[in-house]
């Protein structure tokens, strides 16, 4: 990765693009420590340290919540207009046909995905600060600084889905990747500070640190795993031109659809909580938030069981609604294409779905055991309120894995022209 940087740096256009994204970077940096007016931060520190869906907020917004800048909501509304509009494609048929007409195609969801973003980022405005005047947050509430921090926080998360558009473009990779990639590895060191001053005890952390190196290592496995699925192509004739067939294969990620699953799962598992969050002393809000027979109760072990099989679940659902077996066996027949020892059609469409359905709950279990992960840590360790998890790393070393990769595509096309020049 070094020294695909060094190289990268050597080569004029490269290096602009590199500036370019280090700068978009430093501007997200700084915005992450102007507060928004009229709010009492303080107060939010323990709602971020306590409640996990605030928690990983405040990870991916790289503290910004915690603090109630004016990137406190990040590039979460974003991310679910992203899940929404990409499960619409899969219901609605003319969203499905726009998917299907190449660029002109992706460009219009791509606006639909932006518009219904800022429209989410309303209503999370909005529901913010109902959080923050009944946790009783708010050193003004009239009209004026209701309208005030709810048009600062829309504007502001509007203004990072353009910032991490323009990266796309004059940068290096995903920007908006890029962006929660910058946001959760600037949480490290305060990860690393509540590691060291959780424990005395110098045999505990060295275990802490062997357990994270353990599950770093396990993740960048999963990352860079794939089952490959052999395709023959066999030879054909068009005009005067004869082609030979060619063997290729179908690389499916074991986990590529864990960091969702979690987001999924994470939402559901928290929504009694979020609800709770407005009749705080409720009779039911007690019950499912602390009662000990309540599998929302996030102390409890029925909870961490729960959430298991619902990010195994969601990974399910979530491969079956994205790869669509019987389009990969038409489209690999129209194309002469077929898997060694299966009949096209109908058997082709049916063994891609049953390799699916092992990967998906493969690549479940893994993803669900890196979700509790942080859990059990804050429930039967020392190491209270470390926010960094498996999540995280899921979503740092897929990031990190893409950029290298948009890299090295860049440094290769670059070789190939001036070696023909």
């Amino acid at each position: 990765m070094l020294s695909t940087l060094r190289n990268a740096w050597k080569i004029d256009d490269l290096r602009k693009r590199l500036i370019f994204t280090i700068l978009m970077v430093a501007v997200l940096r700084l915005g992450n420590f102007i507060p928004v007016p009229g709010v009492n931060a303080s107060v939010l520190q323990s709602l971020s340290t306590n409640q996990t869906m605030f928690s990983f907020y405040n990870l991916i917004s790289g503290g910004a919540f915690s603090q109630f800048s004016i990137f406190a909501m990040g590039v979460f509304p974003y991310i679910n207009a992203s899940i929404i509009v990409q499960l619409l494609t899969i219901a609605v048929p003319s969203l499905e046909q726009l998917s299907k007409e190449g660029e002109d195609g992706r460009k219009k969801l791509n606006n639909i995905t932006r518009y219904s973003a800022i429209g989410l980022s309303a209503l999370q405005a909005l529901s913010t600060y109902a959080i923050l005047a009944n946790q009783h947050a708010l050193k003004d509430t009239s009209k004026l600084n209701f309208f005030l921090i709810v048009l600062t926080l829309t504007t502001a998360s509007t203004f990072l889905v353009w910032l991490g558009d323009q990266i796309t473009v004059k940068g290096i990779g995903n920007g908006i990747s890029l962006l929660i990639f910058v946001n959760i590895i600037s949480r490290m060191p305060t990860m690393f500070y509540q590691v060291a001053t959780a424990s005395t005890n110098i045999v505990e952390i060295v275990m802490f640190i062997i357990g994270f190196l353990a599950l770093l290592l396990a993740v960048i496995i999963m990352s860079l795993s794939e089952r490959r699925i052999p395709v023959q192509y066999a030879g054909k004739t068009v005009g005067n031109k004869t082609f030979k067939g060619q063997s290729t294969h179908i690389p499916i990620n074991l986990n590529a659809s864990g960091v969702i699953a979690i987001i999924f799962a994470m939402s559901v598992m928290q929504f009694p909580n979020m609800i709770g969050q407005f009749w705080p002393n409720g009779a039911i809000t007690k019950f499912l938030i602390s009662s000990n027979y309540s599998i929302f109760n996030q102390a409890s072990w029925q909870y961490l069981v729960t959430y298991f099989l619902m990010v195994v679940f969601f990974t399910w659902f979530y491969t079956g609604v994205t790869f669509k077996p019987d389009e990969m066996a038409e489209n690999m027949h129209k194309s002469s294409g077929f898997i060694p020892g299966i009949r096209p059609g109908e058997p082709t469409a049916k063994y891609i779905g049953d390799v699916l359905d092992r990967i998906s709950v493969v690549g479940g279990v893994f993803a669900g055991l890196v979700a509790i992960s942080p859990m059990i840590i804050n429930n039967y360790t020392k190491f209270k309120g470390i926010q960094f998890g498996g999540t995280s790393l899921l979503i740092l070393v897929g990031v990190a894995v893409e950029s290298v990769r948009v890299l090295e595509s860049q440094l290769i096309m670059r070789h190939y022209q001036g070696f023909l020049k």
